[in-house]
């Protein structure tokens, strides 16, 4: 891996280069460095009964935000690591009504445009990126834990459903994103969606 070139170029490979420059921008992070880039959005969060029951289950692995309310403030941070060649998430929720929400989490290119973001416990979604011309699509490509330096397949879909999310870019440093979690049976279980500017 060249620690001159941003992780995802690596990732999107040839659809790097027809990236919109706020995309570009958003994953110009760089492995094995100390890079930091700094956006802020307004977010909408939903959840549904299945989501509340499973809400201690998210808390504990440190995943999504157990609360729902709309026009929520959202700093995020996406930042390198000197010694790796991980792209972490550092998000902020700030709610009105009760104590910032800390998410954090940090993903791995596993394969090509496959990559896999990790939360506690080696617990993982595995994501496979496309750029279609319009939008970077985030495709559900299965939970996975990590025991170790093997990656052991969860097949815990007809509990949890499937995840998706989108990012859209808007103007040279402001693009929408969304994500969403789809039960088989239930239908949407969870979502989030809001608009991002590039502040740093």
């Amino acid at each position: 891996m060249n620690k001159d070139t941003p992780t995802f170029k690596a990732i999107f490979g040839h659809q790097w280069n027809a990236l919109p420059p706020v995309m570009r921008i958003h994953y110009q992070n760089r492995p094995f460095s100390d890079d930091v880039l700094t956006v802020e959005g307004i977010m909408n969060v939903e959840r549904s009964w299945l989501a509340v029951m499973f809400s201690p289950l998210f808390q504990l692995i440190g995943t999504l935000v157990p609360h729902q309310a709309k026009n929520v403030p959202v700093t995020v941070h996406y930042r390198s690591e000197k010694n790796s060649a991980r792209f972490c998430f550092d998000r902020t929720f700030h709610f009105t009504d009760r104590a910032p929400h800390h998410f954090f989490s940090r993903m791995l290119q596993i394969k090509d445009n496959i990559v896999v973001e990790f939360m506690r416990f080696g617990i993982g979604w595995r994501i496979r990126y496309e750029w279609d011309g319009e939008k970077v699509m985030l495709h559900h490509a299965g939970y996975v834990w990590k025991l170790f330096r093997a990656l052991i397949p969860l097949p815990i879909e007809w509990v949890l459903g499937t995840a998706y999310a989108e990012e859209v870019p808007l103007s040279e440093n402001r693009f929408y994103m969304k994500m969403e979690i789809m039960h088989p049976l239930f239908g949407k279980v969870y979502g989030y969606d809001g608009e991002f500017r590039i502040v740093s």
